[in-house]
């Protein structure tokens, strides 16, 4: 094996890692605007932006999985299969309350209401990245799947 494979190989758990990472700081900057809302046009647009963009990188994140990322695992670690159902059901679960927050937002509801969404999805989705880590990471570093990132784990 080159020095380029296995730098592809080992890249999944780190880009895995790093995906996650943007995800969550989408995530903050959506809850500050939240904080910060001053009730003004370009605030509500703001939010607008943060809160639909927000969603749209957690969902392709979790679309790119559910297509790419885990049928490549439990096809070479079918003893995962019950950790992907599970993973699998947690996305279905944050899209829910995605909807929710959507509907929130499209409805211009009080920040109060918007903290409340997304501190349910915060919660839900912290726990399913710290899960999903600990379960997936060392089986990322000897993963074999030529694709491109952004449709194994979405759009950056």
């Amino acid at each position: 094996m080159t020095e380029r494979e296995t730098t592809r190989l080992v890249a999944w758990s780190n880009e895995l890692r790093r995906v996650h990472v943007r995800i969550r700081e989408a995530l903050e900057v959506t809850r500050q605007a939240v904080r910060d809302g001053v009730p003004t046009e370009r605030a509500s647009r703001d939010l607008l932006l943060y809160c639909h963009g927000f969603c749209a990188a957690l969902d392709g994140h979790h679309q790119g999985e559910d297509r790419a990322l885990f049928p490549a695992i439990e096809a070479t670690h079918p003893q995962l299969a019950p950790v992907l159902r599970a993973l699998t059901q947690d996305h279905s679960m944050i899209e829910h309350l995605l909807q929710g927050l959507r509907d929130a937002v499209d409805r211009a509801a009080t920040p109060e209401e918007l903290d409340r969404h997304l501190e349910g999805v915060a919660a839900i989705m912290e726990n399913h990245f710290r899960y999903e880590e600990k379960q997936l990471l060392a089986v990322l570093e000897d993963l074999e799947l030529n694709a491109a990132v952004q449709d194994v784990l979405g759009p950056l």
